[in-house]
């Protein structure tokens, strides 16, 4: 079981048997289910426009609801950022599993992942782009808790392969595509994604 499965079964845990919004207008699965969209939004956003820069009412306003139930679900921003990035990193960890089956195997999957993760939509698409590229800005400037971040984190890379090589070839990864949202509109962002797709950092280990 992945380590960061195991840290959304925790999250999940916590906040089980908790009222929902306003117990006596909608039932416990209708309460489950907006704290659902709640989450999923919630981590769209944070991706497309950072943490700091979206409020509890920019995410309650985008599914329909007001602040007001905000609180009877999540007892903070903190926590709600904790749970979006969970629910991201776990979304995506089942997309690259699902890449071996459907390609064939590991290696032809690797191949389409960084096709498409060094691409022109990927790029321009944060919000439903890779956790490990839309968050890391978040978990690097601000102090706040990193285990689930990072587990995700690890998770990934070793998907891709093990040990160190797994590691440097997510970094190289998530580092251009970086670099290329910090240059788009200009040549250099294309350049970067087009150098960065041919790099012995990306060949995985023979054997």
């Amino acid at each position: 079981m992945s380590h960061i499965i195991v840290l959304v079964a925790c999250l999940c845990a916590e906040r089980t048997e908790r009222d929902g919004w306003g117990m006596s207008r909608v039932s416990q699965a209708e309460a489950r289910a907006n704290r659902q969209r709640v989450v999923e939004a919630a981590s769209r956003l944070f991706r497309e426009k950072g943490v700091e820069n979206v409020s509890i009412v920019d995410v309650m306003q985008s599914v329909g609801l007001t602040q007001g139930g905000f609180y009877k679900q999540f007892s903070s921003k903190e926590a709600l950022v904790d749970e979006a990035t969970a629910h991201a990193l776990t979304e995506r960890m089942k997309q690259l599993t699902a890449l071996d089956e459907e390609h064939g195997g590991h290696e032809a999957a690797w191949s389409w992942l960084v096709d498409d993760y060094l691409s022109a939509h990927h790029r321009d698409d944060p919000g439903d782009g890779c956790p490990a590229v839309g968050f890391v800005a978040d978990f690097a400037r601000e102090l706040r808790p990193r285990e689930t971040y990072a587990a995700g984190v690890r998770d990934m890379a070793d998907w891709v392969a093990p040990g160190e090589a797994g590691l440097v070839a997510l970094a190289t990864l998530v580092g251009a595509v970086l670099l290329a949202r910090a240059t788009a509109g200009t040549p250099v962002s294309d350049e970067i994604m087009k150098a960065v797709r041919h790099s012995e950092a990306l060949a995985l280990p023979v054997g």
